[in-house]
């Protein structure tokens, strides 16, 4: 078969300040596929730091099935993924200080300075590359299976979409147990035979630093452009330095219309933004010689089939119209852990169901506008998407952050109401935010409600967290 990482021995890897390069860098990684001789499937603990990410690529050329855990899960949640999965180790540093959860796994410490033989990788296409955990919000995580073919093939769609090559180095701070991080910032790179410029804790200067160095793609969220935004504003050094990236790339959450403006404003970088979720990967984006559309997440990558349809699965012409959002992809998953039945429940007539809402424009360009279990609201006899009003809140300037849920109303079977963080001192009124909604969008979808928060509930990558508004 093709081998899923047949750049490693050309590849450059380095997380917060610990490097390998080249020929140290595949031995390195067949250390650790010495070490895993015999491991059917191995638990890595993803701490952001070398060792993470050269357990990874061992394991890749081991043909171990990889099951990332994240350090800051409660141990609850870590029983259920080690319990579910049922992994014959856990890699780590030798130093790890892993919770008593873990205490019945055999360790695997990795050693950067380890070197062995470069492995051969044997896996079948087909073999299982990664169990990745969902983050819960509908039921316990469930473990998506990723095979190999999967990973490579978004991949190399990627590479096509970004003119992604060997001569390009990522620099990136996200957390390495989450596709964004661990497969396309460490496992794309290496794939291609480029670098990896991993800063370990997020810092704008940190990222600024690796970009003025060699790095030439920046891989971030939401949360992130928004802090390196207001440090780019605030020094010229930290604005050359994203300016002179060759591709920006957000993911994970969806970026407001004015950050992508100020963002233009502040370095004449327009962000590329991409959709993906664990169970498919990367599924549109932006191109490096398309369009930058504010509010929207680009077009289908190469090997992906998107469509839109309503509430009784019936296909939806392009158009306004929002649906839910369905793929046929090269990168899907083969199934939830354990779990057929979920497994069954997740494909219609042979087409995933996302569980997201948008619209497919006659370009075949996508936009979001949120979860269909928490994003769609029925008000008033209309359908309005959560994202739009959101990101109609955004566009004042003294709203900081916006989450927009539907609640019961026995008149309008839902009503719209909003939790917003305002900036301190500006004296802004819950009047003057509901029209200033109305002033650019249509009145049904006017927040009825306001609330103000100090913060939005978030997770590790930035997404809010919306069903702890309800309390």
């Amino acid at each position: 078969m093709t081998a899923l990482l047949p750049g490693l021995p050309r590849a450059s890897l380095e997380v917060a300040g610990t490097r390998l390069d080249g020929e140290a860098l595949a031995q390195a990684a067949g250390a650790v596929a010495r070490d895993l001789a015999g491991t059917a499937r191995v638990a890595l603990w993803c701490e952001p730091r070398i060792e993470t990410a050269l357990g990874a690529a061992g394991a890749i050329v081991a043909g171990a099935e990889l099951v990332p855990l994240n350090p800051a899960s409660g141990e609850q949640e870590l029983a259920h993924e080690t319990g579910d999965s049922a992994p014959g180790a856990i890699l780590c540093a030798a130093d790890a200080a892993l919770p008593a959860t873990l205490a019945g796994l055999p360790r695997i410490a990795v050693d950067p300075a380890a070197r062995a033989a470069p492995v051969a990788e044997a896996a079948d296409p087909d073999a299982t590359a990664l169990i990745v955990y969902t983050s819960g919000t509908t039921g316990p995580p469930k473990g998506v299976v990723l095979p190999r073919r999967a990973v490579a093939a978004n991949l190399d769609a990627l590479a096509d979409a970004w003119a992604w090559t060997a001569d390009d180095v990522v620099a990136q701070a996200l957390p390495l147990f989450h596709v964004h991080g661990l497969v396309l910032g460490v496992l794309g790179p290496l794939r291609l035979g480029g670098g990896v410029r991993h800063v370990g804790r997020f810092a704008p200067e940190a990222i600024a630093g690796a970009l003025a160095a060699d790095a030439t793609l920046l891989f971030a969220v939401p949360t992130m452009h928004g802090r390196l935004l207001e440090a780019a504003e605030a020094d010229p050094a930290v604005a050359r330095a994203l300016g002179g990236a060759r591709l920006v790339v957000s993911g994970s959450a969806a970026l407001p219309a004015r950050i992508h403006e100020a963002y233009a404003a502040a370095t004449g970088q327009r962000i590329v933004e991409r959709y993906g979720m664990s169970e498919a990967l990367m599924i549109a984006s932006a191109r490096h010689d398309g369009p930058r559309i504010p509010g929207a997440v680009g077009t289908a990558l190469p090997g992906v089939e998107i469509r839109i349809v309503d509430d009784a699965g019936a296909p939806q012409p392009p158009g306004d119209a929002l649906g839910e959002v369905e793929i046929r992809s090269d990168a899907l998953f083969t199934g939830y852990l354990g779990d057929p039945a979920a497994t069954a429940a997740a494909f219609r007539d042979g087409w995933f169901r996302t569980g997201d809402v948008g619209s497919l424009d006659p370009d075949g360009v996508l936009r979001l506008v949120g979860r269909s279990s928490t994003d769609l609201i029925k008000t008033g006899g209309y359908r309005v998407g959560a994202g739009e009003v959101e990101a109609a809140l955004l566009e004042h300037p003294a709203v900081l952050e916006a989450a927009v849920l539907g609640l019961p109303d026995d008149d309008l079977g839902e009503r719209i109401a909003a939790w917003v963080v305002i900036a301190p001192g500006t004296g802004l009124a819950d009047d003057e935010l509901v029209q200033h909604v109305a002033d650019q969008l249509a009145p049904h979808k006017r927040p009825r409600a306001i609330t103000r928060v100090a913060e939005l509930p978030r997770n590790a990558l930035g997404k809010v967290q919306k069903k702890r508004l309800l309390g």
